[in-house]
C-alpha cells in the first residue's frame, strides 16, 4: 500500500511540475499585443513588421497563441490607443490574407493569395490613396506600380512571370510626363525601346536595347540619338552589345 502511495505521489509531482513549466513557457508567447504607433508606422515603408510570416514572399518566422502552439485562424493586434493595427487569417501560424492599419484608421496594406502562384499587396498612403501595387509570382515581383501621393503614377516594373527579363521599366515625374520610358519591343529577341527626358519634358536621347546573356544586363544595340535641351539633335552614335562603334 506504502509503495502504491509512493508511485502516485512521484506521478502528481511530475504532472504538476511538468503542468507549471508549460504554463510559464505559454506566457511567454505572444498573442494578441498592444504597440506603440511611434514604434510599428515608418515614416517611408510603412508597418513591415509582419512581412516574416508570410510563407508566400519568403517568410521564414511563425507566430504563436499564448498556449504555445501555432496560429490558426483570424488574428488581431491593437495599438496601445486601442485602435486596430492589424487583422490576419494564420494557417500554421503564416499568414494567408491580412491588413495592416494607420492609427488613423485607414488601410495601410492589404495582402491575400491569388493562387498557388500568385500574391497580390496593395499599399496605401495615411489619406487612403494607393501608394503601390504589387503582383508577386513565385514569391518575386512580377509587376509593381507606385504612385504619388497626388495618384499620379511614380514608376512601373514587369517582368515576364520566371523573372527571366524585363517588360518595361518606366518612370514619371509628379505632372505625369515620362523621365524613363523602357519597353520591350521583341520577346523573343529580348530588344527594347529606351528614352531618357530632360525636366522640361524634351527627349533627352533615345535608341535600342538588348538583353546580353555574358553581362547579364540591358546593354545598348544599334543608332542612338542624342538631344539637346530644346529638342535638338546633337548626335548619333551606334552600338553593338554596349559597345559604342567609331
Amino acid at each position: 500500500m506504502r509503495h502504491l502511495i509512493y508511485i502516485f505521489s512521484l506521478f502528481f509531482i511530475f504532472s504538476f511540475t511538468s503542468f507549471k513549466a508549460q504554463t510559464s513557457f505559454a506566457n511567454q508567447i505572444p498573442g494578441a499585443q498592444k504597440y506603440d504607433p511611434t514604434k510599428v508606422v515608418d515614416s517611408e515603408y510603412g508597418i513591415q513588421m509582419y512581412e516574416k510570416l508570410i510563407f508566400a514572399l519568403g517568410g521564414d518566422s511563425v507566430r504563436y497563441n499564448k498556449k504555445g502552439y501555432n496560429v490558426q485562424g483570424w488574428m488581431e493586434d491593437f495599438y496601445t490607443t486601442g485602435t486596430i493595427l492589424h487583422k490576419g487569417f494564420y494557417e500554421d501560424g503564416q499568414l494567408k490574407v491580412f491588413k495592416n492599419f494607420y492609427p488613423n484608421g485607414n488601410v495601410e496594406r492589404s495582402f491575400r493569395i491569388i493562387d498557388l502562384k500568385r500574391c497580390e499587396q496593395i499599399e496605401y498612403f495615411q489619406d487612403g490613396k494607393i501608394k503601390s501595387e504589387i503582383i508577386f509570382y513565385d514569391g518575386n515581383t512580377q509587376k509593381q506600380t507606385d504612385y504619388y501621393p497626388n495618384g499620379v503614377i511614380s514608376y512601373v516594373e514587369e517582368s515576364e512571370k520566371n523573372n527571366d527579363y524585363l517588360y518595361k521599366r518606366n518612370s514619371y515625374k509628379e505632372d505625369g510626363n515620362p523621365t524613363i520610358i523602357f519597353e520591350i519591343l521583341d520577346k523573343k529577341k529580348k530588344t527594347y525601346t529606351h528614352k531618357e527626358y530632360f525636366d522640361n519634358g524634351k527627349l533627352k536621347e533615345e535608341g535600342e536595347m538588348k538583353f546580353s546573356v555574358d553581362a547579364s544586363d540591358y546593354v545598348k544595340e544599334g543608332t542612338w540619338i542624342y538631344y539637346d535641351e530644346s529638342g535638338k539633335e546633337t548626335r548619333k552614335e551606334k552600338y553593338h552589345n554596349g559597345g559604342k562603334i567609331d
